[in-house]
Formats: C-alpha cells, structure tokens, sequence
C-alpha cells in the first residue's frame, strides 16, 4: 500500500513561514535596503492581504507592525508614514473582505433545509453581529486569524454597514498605533533588541491566549454539561 509524497511546495512553505517569524528582522533589514521606498506599498499590501484576504491569515499582523515600528525608530521608516498607511491597509483590508463575506453568504446559504449551511444558521449571525458585532471587529483585531475571519463572518451575516465601517476604522487605528508606536518605543531597547525573536514568540502567545483561555473555558462547560446530562 503506497502512500501519496508530501508536497514540497507546502511544506517549503511552511518552512519559509516559520523562518520568517523567527528572523523577522533580519528579513526586515533586507527588505528595507533593497527596496527603499518601496518598502511601504509592500508591508501596505501584507497587512491589506493578511486582514482582507480569508486564504492568507498566515501573514505575519501584530509581529509586523511592531517589527517596522523598531526601524523606524532608528531612521529607515518614517513612522508617521507608517502610520497612515498601515491604518490604510487594515480598514481596506476588512471592508473587502467584510464585501467578500457579504457575497458569497447568499450564495452558501441558499438552501433553506441544508445540514450545515442552512439560512437559520446565516439567520444566527446575522443576530449575533447586530448584537455584538462591534465588539468583536474590534477585538479580533488583537487575535491572529481570527481577525481575518472576523470582517468575512460579518459580510456573511450582513452586519449594519455603518456599524461595522465604524468599528473598523476605530479597530485598525487602535491596533496599528498599539502595535507600531510600540516597536518604536521598546524595539531598541538593548535587552529587546537582543532577544527580538524571543519578544515576536512573545506578542504571538500573547496574542493567541485569548483563543486558548476561550477554547478551555468552552472545554470545562462541555463537561460540565455533560457530567449534569449523565447524573
């Protein structure tokens, strides 16, 4: 019995994923040589594709900004432009895919008996985004992958579109200033600059502990409920 080879594209992929977060300023540093003012529409079009586009949530977020905000801080960037323009990109980024979620939800949703993609389901998130929607634009902002998902499940469940344009924009503001001033503030600092990588791993734990604190809260009722079921 043959088993099928793993496929080298996926997993140099993976590979060239992994090693990006692990040397993110390394690759910064030759990035910003070699492209010089280039060097803003490319991170302009990460953030724009990591938010906007369902299929890249893979992107490099939170360890980005903070990366550019440290070279701004020593001269190659100018973090006024940094910004303008990653904001930009962020509130770009959810509207299409907030427009994205909003077409393709019609179109997934069509059948009103489906098992799993029946309109009660579309029904459903379109409630829960009129009642918690704002929150949790802003909010998914700060949790990778989530926040790529986020604007798209909106779209789906047709979140009031002035609601989720205003929380969007107070969204991406709040989390590109958070994160970019923040690596102009503290990326140079001797004992950060000399343990980057250790600081990226950290803002990335930190940033996918809400998911696991909720993944674990939801675990301990499931068994509660359970355990009640059985007695």
């Amino acid at each position: 019995m043959c088993s099928l080879p793993e496929s080298p594209i996926s997993m140099e992929l993976i590979a060239t994923v992994i090693d990006l977060f692990i040397h993110l300023d390394k690759y910064l540093g030759v990035i910003i040589q070699s492209l010089g003012g280039w060097t803003y529409f490319i991170f302009f079009m990460v953030i724009f594709c990591e938010t906007g586009l369902v299929v890249t949530p893979f992107l490099p977020g939170d360890s980005l900004l903070f990366g550019l905000g440290t070279f701004a801080a020593i001269g190659f960037l100018q973090i006024e432009w940094l910004l303008i323009l990653l904001s930009i990109a962020a509130v770009g980024g959810n509207t299409l895919n907030y427009a994205i979620g909003e077409y393709v939800g019609p179109k997934v949703f069509h059948k009103e008996n489906a098992r799993f993609l029946n309109k009660e389901y579309l029904d459903r998130t379109h409630r829960f985004y009129e009642k918690h929607g704002g929150k949790t634009i802003v909010i998914a902002r700060f949790i990778p992958i989530i926040r790529t998902f986020a604007p798209f499940v909106a779209g789906i469940g047709k979140m009031n579109y002035s609601r989720f344009v205003l929380y969007n924009v107070l969204g991406s503001v709040v989390w590109v200033s958070i994160f970019t001033v923040g690596g102009y503030y503290f990326g140079n600092i001797p004992a950060v600059k000399a343990n980057f990588t250790m600081v990226i791993f950290a803002i990335i734990i930190i940033s996918v502990l809400p998911i696991i604190i909720e993944s674990l809260r939801h675990r301990n009722r499931m068994a509660k409920n359970n355990g009640v079921k059985r007695e």
